[in-house]
């Protein structure tokens, strides 16, 4: 091999080191991408439909007993959804489960649910009157919603009664994760004088009940949990009476 020929395998050899040396170099000066983790909450306990796990959810108002109340305070429910729910309730011997689709167009909440003996019931209220109305049928019954809420007509219960319990009566409360990716504010409350215990799961990205319990005596006898949710529904007849009547907005 003469020497030219050498020279120019050298040179090209000279070059391919300084490249990859240079390489090399710029990705050790480059700035790593930062990563933010979330502060978590440790959780323990199970619920049906998931592991809870530690909460992933930034902690933005601290959670505890003596301020769940305040955290709770800062939640709103939207004006706008569709969910649906699965109620249950245990007696001696055996259970009972609904499933209800929850529509809601504030003021309106429509309810679907198929009732223990197969009929469909459908339920619109607004708080002031209720109309019921089974399967497909054109009667209509209609009444005065009196004390009777929303919250009442899906069989779930009113989680703001938090706010009105004395302090005291609230024996467990933090963040936990329901499910998959559910961030929730837990609370618990204490025995009261008829032997009930009430545990909450409220989330607190949509500002929902997505799940409850009562026990009575360690022993469960009511369980509510959601099982879909949609806060950006498109409605079509739900605010619709059979006879044509459009009482919300769709």
């Amino acid at each position: 091999m003469d020497k030219r020929k050498l020279n120019r395998i050298t040179a090209v050899f000279l070059t391919l080191v300084v490249l990859v040396v240079a390489w090399m170099l710029s990705g050790s000066f480059r700035r790593p991408t930062r990563v933010v983790l979330p502060q978590e909450t440790e959780s323990s306990g199970q619920f049906p439909g998931g592991e809870e796990t530690a909460n992933d959810a930034l902690n933005v108002v601290a959670v505890a007993p003596n301020t769940v109340q305040s955290a709770i305070r800062t939640l709103e429910r939207p004006a706008r959804y569709r969910r649906t729910i699965n109620t249950q309730r245990f007696w001696s011997g055996g259970s009972g489960t609904l499933e209800t689709t929850v529509s809601v167009s504030a003021p309106w909440t429509r309810l679907d649910r198929t009732e223990a003996d197969g009929r469909l019931r459908h339920t619109l209220t607004d708080g002031q009157t209720t109309y019921v109305w089974y399967n497909s049928e054109t009667a209509v019954f209609s009444a005065p919603a009196g004390e009777i809420s929303s919250d009442a007509e899906q069989a779930i219960p009113t989680y703001e009664e938090i706010l009105e319990l004395p302090a005291e009566r609230i024996v467990s409360a933090d963040y936990r994760v329901i499910g998959t990716d559910v961030s929730c504010i837990y609370v618990e409350t204490d025995t009261d004088q008829n032997g009930y215990r009430l545990r909450y799961w409220v989330s607190v990205d949509s500002g929902l009940l997505v799940a409850a319990e009562k026990l009575l005596e360690e022993e469960t006898v009511y369980r509510m949990w959601e099982t879909a949710v949609d806060l950006s529904p498109a409605f079509s007849t739900e605010f619709t009476l059979p006879d044509g009547t459009v009482l919300g907005d769709e």
